[in-house]
């Protein structure tokens, strides 16, 4: 029983990342990403926001104000009229007295009115805050979708770079399997008397020296998948093994770069604040009307009364603020193109280099395939000279270590040109 538990632990241990359950893709990620992201998730509220906001002004402009106001004033005075000294509440026009002026009082205040106020001629103005406010929806949207474009390039890397170290361990995995059908080999051969306990045992090494190679790239590997579940957002502590992907180089999209979209939409928003800047030199036209009680002595039903009227204003002039607005809007504008103009410059830059970097990597890939092809083939001829006893282990050894350092070269090579794909798919946009 305990020889078997033995060998079941064995096993786990020479073949981890086989073990793992669940399999997840790029894509899961950074859907996982994306629902998790703090700065969509606000951008989508401001959207939300901005759609209120919109809501209030339209009410602001095409919908009346109604307002109740009412008041009471109480201006007592003490009557000397008559030759006798009486408190009045309510002054009655009074000569020889003490307390306020009656023409600064009237003797009192009571009030009680329902007004009405509604804006004239607003379509204009209601028109400048409703374009505003589809440049701030629009800058929100594309926000959200550079945001998802940047969470895409950011998981993709950190996924080449759990998919790398999962690949170097495979690696070392398949070189352990290597050396153990060789173990067997020269086992037989030692007990032949052939080679001696000294070869087995250096034959031996090796294996435990891949199997600690092994182990730590697979600590590597939860290091990097620890990093990318945190850069998602995903609380989830279980193995998983990620499935091996090919990034592919996305078309040339030319001059048509989604980036130079947020120069346009910030134009867009400095001419809006310009337009509502100007309004303040519009006309101003409101409508008034209210209804109710207005009196200066104790009231009764015949101060019911009503009022209404028109109001006008317009700005004539304000010490020249309107030009030098419109001038800090221009120089807004072009430090905007001078920014996009360098962006255009460095987005070029950045592609031209990861293009040049591809092409290195496949000349380079290449070449470290050709000759791992070649170490293969000779691989095949020492198998068969060491179980003739016709090479040392030494020499096997040696050949071993050049092919694991020429496999890890072959992957790292692959995995640095996903890396510089995903990098040009980034800029690439």
């Amino acid at each position: 029983m305990k020889v078997l538990i033995k060998l079941a632990v064995w096993l786990l241990f020479l073949s981890p990342v086989n073990v793992f359950g669940q399999q997840h893709d790029p894509n899961f990620y950074i859907e996982k990403a994306r629902v998790n992201s703090p700065f969509i998730h606000k951008n989508q509220n401001e959207k939300r926001i901005i759609k209120l906001d919109l809501e209030q002004l339209k009410s602001i402009y095409s919908k009346p104000e109604v307002t109740v106001d009412a008041g009471v004033l109480f201006a007592p005075i003490i009557s000397h009229d008559n030759n006798r000294n009486q408190l009045e509440l309510v002054a009655n026009n009074g000569v020889n007295y003490t307390g306020y002026d009656m023409a600064l009082t009237d003797g009192g205040q009571y009030q009680a009115f329902l007004s009405v106020k509604q804006g004239l001629f607003n379509s204009p103005k209601l028109q400048t805050y409703s374009e505003k406010a589809g440049v701030q929806d629009r800058i929100s949207d594309n926000n959200i979708e550079l945001t998802e474009h940047e969470l895409e390039n950011v998981v993709n890397h950190q996924y080449i770079l759990c998919l790398k170290s999962e690949k170097q361990a495979e690696n070392s995995l398949a070189l352990i399997k290597e050396v153990d059908d060789e173990l067997k080999v020269l086992q037989k051969l030692v007990e032949s008397a052939i080679y001696n306990n000294a070869d087995l045992m250096l034959l031996q090494i090796t294996r435990q020296n891949y199997f600690q190679e092994h182990e730590l790239y697979l600590a590597e590997y939860k290091n990097n998948l620890y990093n990318l579940n945190l850069l998602c957002g995903i609380d989830d502590n279980s193995d998983i093994k990620i499935k091996d992907i090919e990034f592919k180089q996305k078309p040339i999209i030319g001059a048509k770069s989604l980036f130079l979209t947020s120069f346009f939409l910030d134009s867009l928003s400095i001419a809006s604040n310009q337009k509502i800047r100007e309004l303040k030199y519009k006309p101003q036209v409101n409508l008034f009307a209210n209804t109710g009680m207005n009196a200066v002595y104790l009231p009764s039903i015949n101060r019911l009364g009503f009022s209404t009227g028109v109001t006008f204003s317009l700005t004539i002039f304000d010490g020249n603020q309107r030009n030098i607005e419109r001038e800090k809007t221009e120089i807004n504008l072009q430090t905007l193109e001078f920014e996009k103009e360098k962006s255009i410059t460095q987005n070029t830059i950045q592609k031209n280099y990861t293009l040049s970097q591809i092409n290195s990597l496949n000349k380079r890939i290449l070449l470290a395939n050709n000759q791992l092809e070649q170490y293969n083939e000779l691989l095949k001829i020492y198998k068969v000279k060491l179980g003739q006893a016709e090479i040392s282990v030494m020499d096997f050894k040696y050949l071993i270590k050049e092919i694991s350092v020429k496999k890890q070269e072959s992957s790292l090579l692959e995995m640095e040109k996903q890396i510089v794909i995903n990098a040009y798919n980034y800029w690439d946009y």
